[in-house]
């Protein structure tokens, strides 16, 4: 509990920048690329760097979320100070780092509030966590991440999966594996399960034009479980008997379900951001009595957003969330990181967008993994949004559900959201399930075992993909 005022603390700074800073109007300057020296990526490769290598080299000093801020805003400080400069001489450089501000903080809230509902939801009941058990228990994250969101259904089931295997030995491929599916690759299908497809449907990508991705979500899912169950099945035969089978048996029964109300809110408050969605609830409600616009912009979705969280942990019982082990240790770790991400990736994606023409991109495999390989190491929200706006040609995405185009644009959702799952930074679930794993007592990959597994696993299986679908 006494993490919480730092966790507010550490968000509300942003609300206390001047408003001028915080705007985000047209012509506000964030959307005309600059142009950097490519020595200015230099500190975003560092912090990768830093993130890989760290745990293993000083594994003391990383060990406190603390030093990590200070790493996180030590190698900030230079990309900072450079657009800074920049600005003075007459490129839109502060425009851009203001308006990177803006999305972390959006970024941070979402995840912070689903972090915090989920975790005042209990599922309790125990079972042997067989194999075929435990692969249901991800296949139906998967499908659920298309609800409440990637982050939201890890947080919902990654307790609960450690709990059930907690007493066996050999478990050191389930948080992976979770990641794989839960985290990552079974948010493909609507704009609420992955924060790519969320910006894809603020500019304009219909609400359901991702379900057409269902041949690709099955293919890619149905093979990642395929290889957890094979996986689960050796681990499994290892184990002594007295670790297959839980001391009790009991069904399944959840508690504090009022926080799905609070859940409900946050989503809400999600999709009034667009404004076809807003028009279409507000004609529907005025069929029965005058209805202000619903459309909600700034910092509104924010204000709601942050207000889900605070409800629901003021009403939630603190056993229910010490049932759960919640701490804010692993949220706090995914926003002292992802600060240090969020402005030092800004030069590396200029440089990208600034000689997109020599990219050279005309094809959807090529679309696929330029924007998956990308994603996998710059946060895939921002990612995704580069490369759908080269294919389009303008920000208004819409166009590129046209026949003639939907292919690329296909190419781009997948690459972005399948990719997420290749390193711990692709996307920020990835970080907050492997710290809970941590402090649940699981061993969990470092930086590069995690891609190894990734590489040995998922590379098949994308290159499976392409040859279906993209080629």
């Amino acid at each position: 509990m006494r993490r919480f005022p730092f966790l507010l603390a550490f968000l509300s700074l942003f609300f206390f920048i001047p408003n001028f800073i915080l705007a985000d109007e047209p012509g506000a300057g964030h959307d005309r690329p600059l142009h950097l020296h490519v020595v200015s990526i230099a500190p975003f490769a560092l912090l990768l760097l830093g993130i890989a290598l760290l745990p293993l080299l000083a594994p003391h000093f990383w060990h406190g979320n603390s030093r990590k801020l200070l790493v996180s805003l030590g190698l900030s400080l230079p990309v900072v100070v450079y657009l800074f400069f920049l600005d003075q001489g007459g490129q839109p450089a502060l425009a851009k780092l203001e308006h990177s501000l803006v999305e972390y903080l959006d970024f941070m809230v979402f995840l912070g509030a689903l972090y915090t509902v989920a975790g005042g939801i209990v599922l309790e009941g125990s079972f042997t966590p067989r194999p075929l058990v435990n692969t249901l228990f991800l296949g139906t994250g998967a499908l659920l991440a298309n609800v409440i969101g990637t982050t939201g259904a890890s947080m919902l089931l990654i307790r609960p999966v450690l709990r059930i295997n907690a007493n066996r030995k050999y478990v050191y491929h389930i948080p992976v594996f979770f990641i794989f599916c839960v985290s990552n690759v079974g948010g493909l299908l609507t704009p609420l399960g992955d924060p790519p497809l969320f910006l894809g449907f603020l500019r304009g990508i219909d609400f359901f034009w991702t379900l057409s991705l269902w041949p690709q979500w099955a293919l890619v899912n149905g093979l990642v479980l395929l290889v957890f169950f094979c996986w689960e099945s050796l681990a499994f035969r290892r184990e002594d008997i007295m670790d297959q089978t839980p001391g009790t048996v009991a069904p399944f029964r959840l508690r504090g379900l009022f926080n799905f109300v609070f859940l409900a809110g946050i989503l809400l408050s999600v999709l009034l951001r667009s404004q076809t969605f807003a028009d279409g609830l507000r004609a529907w409600c005025n069929q029965f009595f005058v209805c202000p616009d619903l459309h909600l912009t700034g910092f509104v979705p924010m204000g709601v957003t942050a207000a889900m969280a605070l409800l629901s942990w003021l009403t939630t019982s603190r056993n229910l969330r010490r049932e759960n082990h919640f701490t804010w240790e692993a949220i706090l770790e995914v926003a002292v990181l992802f600060i240090g991400i969020f402005i030092t990736m800004i030069p590396a994606l200029q440089l990208l967008e600034v000689h997109r023409q020599d990219l050279g991109l005309t094809q959807p495999w090529q679309y696929f993994w330029y924007t998956g390989a990308l994603s996998s190491f710059l946060d895939n929200a921002p990612t995704y949004l580069t490369f759908a706006t080269i294919a389009a040609g303008t920000p208004r995405l819409g166009v590129l559900m046209d026949p003639a185009h939907a292919h690329i644009l296909a190419a781009i959702s997948c690459g972005a959201v399948f990719m997420g799952a290749n390193t711990y930074i692709g996307n920020g679930p990835n970080f907050m399930v492997k710290a809970i794993a941590e402090e649940s007592g699981f061993r969990t990959p470092s930086f590069f075992g995690y891609m190894l597994f990734s590489c040995l696993i998922l590379l098949p299986i994308f290159a499976l993909t392409t040859w279906i679908f993209f080629w």
